[in-house]
Parts: C-alpha cells; sequence; structure tokens
C-alpha cells in the first residue's frame, strides 16, 4: 500500500523516537547553545517547538519559558518526549499532534517558535512558514535550524539522492537562498543567519532511520562512484561518514 507523505513521517520516525532523543547530533551542539542564549534574553511566555523530534529544543525552551508546546506529527514521537520531560522534571511542556501546515493554535498564541531538523520533511515548505508566522506574535522571535543544501546543483543533486535513500519522507534540505525567500515572503525578517558543518558517522546514521540494507548498499554505491569535487566537498570517508552543511537563521515575525 502506498502511503501518503504525512502517514510515511508518522511510520519513518515512530518507531525511532527513542533513537533520536538519544542521537549525540540531535541533543547537543552550537545552535542549541545560541538558542539557549536567545532563549535567556526573550524569556518567552509560551513558546513552539514545531517539529520537536527528540525534543531537545522543547527541553531547552522549558527551562526559560513559562509554557512550551512540543508539536510533531507523530504520535509515537509526542510520547516520548512527553514522558522524558516527566523523568527529567520538566512539567510546563505539553504535546500537540499536528503537521506543520496545519497547526491547530490561534492566531498571535506564542511569543517565541523555534524549529530545529524538521523543515526538511515537511511536505509544503511556504505553508509551513505561513502557519509559524500565523500564530506569533508580531515581532515576536523565530528560530529556523535545519540542514540545508550548497545550492550547487552537482552537490544538491548528490546531497538530495543520499537523504531520499536513507528517508522516503525526505522532501527538500533547502539552499540558504531558498529559506531565505521563502522566510521573506512569508513575513518574517531575517535578523542574522549562521553555517556550519556536522559529521555525519555512516553506520549510526543508517541505524537512526533504519535504512533498509539494499538502500544503504546504493547510498554507499553513489558515494563510491561520485566525482572527485562531490567527494572533497562532502569529505566522504572510506567507511561512507561525511559532512552537512546546516543553517540557522534568527528572524522576527513582522
Amino acid at each position: 500500500m502506498i502511503k501518503p507523505h504525512r502517514a510515511l513521517v508518522q511510520s519513518q520516525f515512530g518507531s525511532q523516537a527513542q533513537a533520536y532523543v538519544e542521537s549525540p547530533v540531535h541533543s547537543q551542539g552550537a545552535d542549541l547553545e545560541f538558542l539557549d542564549e536567545v532563549l535567556q534574553q526573550k524569556k518567552p511566555h509560551r513558546a513552539l517547538d514545531m517539529g520537536t523530534g527528540g525534543g531537545h529544543v522543547a527541553y531547552l525552551m522549558a527551562s526559560h519559558a513559562e509554557a512550551v508546546v512540543a508539536a510533531d506529527l507523530s504520535e509515537e514521537v509526542l510520547a516520548v518526549v512527553g514522558s522524558t520531560a516527566i523523568n527529567k522534571g520538566i512539567f510546563n511542556l505539553t504535546t500537540q499532534q499536528c503537521p506543520a501546515e496545519e497547526l491547530p493554535f490561534d492566531d498571535s498564541s506564542f511569543d517565541f517558535l523555534a524549529s530545529r531538523f524538521s523543515a526538511h520533511h515537511w511536505s509544503d515548505l511556504e505553508k509551513g512558514l505561513s502557519q509559524c508566522h500565523r500564530v506569533l506574535q508580531r515581532n515576536a522571535p523565530a528560530v529556523f535550524i535545519d540542514i540545508c543544501s550548497s545550492g550547487i546543483p552537482l552537490f544538491d543533486t548528490h546531497l538530495q539522492a543520499i537523504e531520499l535513500l536513507r528517508d522516503t519522507s525526505h522532501v527538500r534540505d533547502y539552499s540558504p537562498a531558498e529559506w531565505m525567500a521563502a522566510l521573506t515572503r512569508n513575513g518574517f525578517s531575517i535578523d542574522s543567519m549562521r553555517r556550519w558543518r556536522l559529521r555525519m558517522d555512516f553506520d549510526s546514521w543508517v541505524a537512526r532511520m533504519r535504512t533498509p540494507e539494499d538502500a544503504v548498499a546504493v547510498i554507499r554505491y553513489l558515494q563510491r562512484g561520485a566525482s572527485q569535487e562531490v567527494r572533497s566537498y562532502f569529505e566522504i570517508e572510506n567507511d561512507g561518514s561525511f559532512l552537512l552543511d546546516a543553517v540557522l537563521f534568527q528572524t522576527t515575525a513582522m
């Protein structure tokens, strides 16, 4: 049976929710440290973590905000995030199952929003950003963090191919230029942008998503057959480990 995209996302991530809670790639990083600094300054009343995944942004928000909503498409993900929050002694966090494109919240109901490593799974980035803008109060801050494309076709094709092979719910890693255009079109002013690179240990990268062995074999085939330019850009290692680009946008809802 062919699944709709939302059902595909739910099935891909629901069974692996605990893996994302425990993943070092997701549970730490300079981007979380930056987000912590922003939250300390803003001290929001009600904050939204859009596409919570392992819940790491929501847990961080909870130490600075009066109330936090962790939103995600997967019930299983939200169940793990909710129980992890209780185990951490966090009691100002609630969960909400919903897609980014259809947020079940009133207009202007949050004064802070963050989304981390989620937007590349949204079926429609424009609708998701429009909804994020709608539920934010005017002049409220929003931070968007995601894996990104370089914007160079040679590298972009390789990136999107291996991402889709690893995880069939993948939609697109957008380039910084695509992000900036989409944010601007949907009412956000861009205050700052940061870029950095993340090393993906190949074995844990595919294990975290339970990528089928035949798909793993095709990823390795693409890596081994890649041009020198592609191999150099992603710094592909002998075991398949490589570097991904990431981007952070600090924005304001206008």
